[in-house]
């Protein structure tokens, strides 16, 4: 006696668009991490933008300002903010209310809601770091990147980089304040090897050798090499590769729809 396969009907590639334009809705109607997540750095730049002494040459930091320091700094730093915030969290609530296990059970697949947040977070974080460049230069005086293309490639890693232990955070916390704890320990420590609470060409050589092989710590010399000009060694661009590629397997690997 045979059994005949019953195969699920596909929805189709529009449901994508409309999950993604919902995704967007539900993001809006909570202004409050949107404000945070273009506001903060935004905010930061003009702060420190205001501060004379910010804007001095500085022979220690190598000619330039600590203010020149500091632009790549917040972007990878708002990079980070919207990938471990604003990524998982949305994940892990709709796991607990159910909706993931439900979701998987319908004709739309189910890894589409995770692509649709990857797309809102992303223009989010475009968003932001256009901003930041723009009042940077606009206001500030700070000069054009002069390599486009190296920072796109550089911005791109980090956000891979990122946005897969985003992901990895999403796959293992089973509640919302899981997720924020897991958060606040990846993030902290990678704030302090960016180099955002004190410059890390003025901290010791052995945690500045620590720094390069933390995320926000290579990508910061990546985004920053290429705002002057130069390709960003290969050091960063591959330590960057490596964390999207190792976490992005263990987000996949460990990911759970209930």
């Amino acid at each position: 006696m045979s059994t005949l396969a019953v195969t699920r009907p596909r929805a189709p590639l529009a449901a994508f668009g409309n999950m993604v334009l919902n995704e967007a809705r539900l993001a809006w109607r909570q202004p409050a991490g949107v404000i945070a997540g273009a506001g903060v750095a935004v905010l930061l730049v003009v702060i420190f933008g205001e501060i004379p002494a910010f804007r001095a040459p500085s022979a220690s930091l190598g000619g330039y300002s600590a203010f020149d320091i500091y632009i790549p700094i917040l972007m990878s730093f708002s990079i980070a903010v919207i990938a471990f915030t604003y990524l998982p969290g949305p994940l892990v609530s709709y796991r607990e209310l159910g909706i993931l296990r439900r979701l998987s059970t319908t004709p739309v697949p189910a890894y589409w809601l995770l692509a649709a947040q990857i797309v809102v977070q992303t223009c989010l974080m475009v968003v932001t770091l256009a901003l930041v460049v723009t009042v940077s230069i606009v206001f500030f005086g700070i000069s054009a990147p002069k390599d486009p293309a190296a920072m796109v490639l550089s911005i791109a890693l980090t956000m891979a980089a990122l946005f897969a232990i985003g992901l990895t955070i999403a796959a293992v916390a089973r509640t919302s304040g899981a997720a924020r704890g897991l958060m606040a320990a990846a993030l902290y420590p990678m704030m302090f090897f960016s180099g955002l609470y004190y410059p890390v060409q003025l901290m010791p050589a052995f945690i500045q050798d620590i720094s390069k092989y933390t995320p926000l710590g290579a990508a910061v010399p990546a985004i920053g090499d290429s705002w002057v000009g130069q390709f960003p060694p290969a050091q960063p661009l591959l330590v960057l590769a490596a964390y999207a590629l190792v976490f992005g397997f263990l987000a996949k690997r460990f990911f759970r729809w209930e």
